[in-house]
């Protein structure tokens, strides 16, 4: 089973206390050098027990560490702004905040009354030269579309005549199988073995007093 939860406060046992200082100092230690190990960062330890007795670790040096320790807090120090730069700061931020809703208000039309001059042929060389951006960006846009347009059209027109051939090519299929099929279906008959097979079998049918009625059908030149 897993150890349960430890609160975090004072050992109130002298003794319990010296143990887990022990053991936690211990591992303490070895996660700082492990630290400076794998990451290559500058670790200093220093650690003070109950009785005032130094424990230390360091991979360069302690005492070099705590002075480049001393030195960035006094450049941050010297860095930080002071309560009067803050409030220039501010008061420049909400001017020029002003001056641009001003402008932005200028831009849609409204508090023109107020404006000279000078500042109305400004804001209206402003206005005409982002009209003149925004009619070339919409014609840019539209030639693009226009070029993709044309584009879409090629592609049709292809697949389309692809799609014709195609056609083409199954309806010749089709009539030359149907053509194939017909001449094989259809026997080929001659009128004239016909005729005398018909007329072997009626002699082999009819009596002898017919025979003389048969041979007077076949004579040439004789109609019925």
């Amino acid at each position: 089973m897993g150890r349960g939860k430890i609160e975090i406060k004072r050992i109130e046992n002298t003794t319990n206390r010296q143990v887990t200082f022990c053991k936690r100092r211990n591992g303490l230690l070895k996660k700082a050098y492990e630290l400076s190990v794998l990451c290559d960062a500058e670790v200093a330890l220093i650690i003070f027990s109950s009785r005032g007795k130094l424990y230390e670790f360091s991979n360069k040096s302690v005492h070099r560490t705590i002075e480049k320790y001393k030195k960035l807090c006094a450049n941050d120090k010297h860095s930080e702004p002071t309560t009067n730069s803050i409030g220039e700061y501010t008061g420049k931020l909400k001017q020029e905040i002003d001056i641009l809703t001003k402008y932005n208000s200028n831009l849609m039309g409204d508090n023109l009354s107020s404006l000279s001059m000078r500042e109305l042929d400004l804001l209206e060389a402003r206005l005409e030269k982002g009209l003149n951006c925004v009619r070339s960006k919409q014609k840019e846009m539209l030639l693009k579309e226009i070029k993709d347009g044309q584009e879409r059209e090629h592609v049709l027109i292809f697949q389309n005549q692809f799609l014709r051939n195609k056609i083409a090519e199954c309806q010749i299929s089709r009539d030359g199988n149907a053509l194939h099929f017909y001449n094989e279906a259809v026997p080929q008959f001659y009128t004239q073995d016909l005729f005398q097979g018909n007329i072997v079998g009626a002699v082999h049918q009819q009596p002898q007093q017919d025979l003389s009625i048969i041979s007077f059908n076949l004579q040439p030149g004789k109609q019925c």
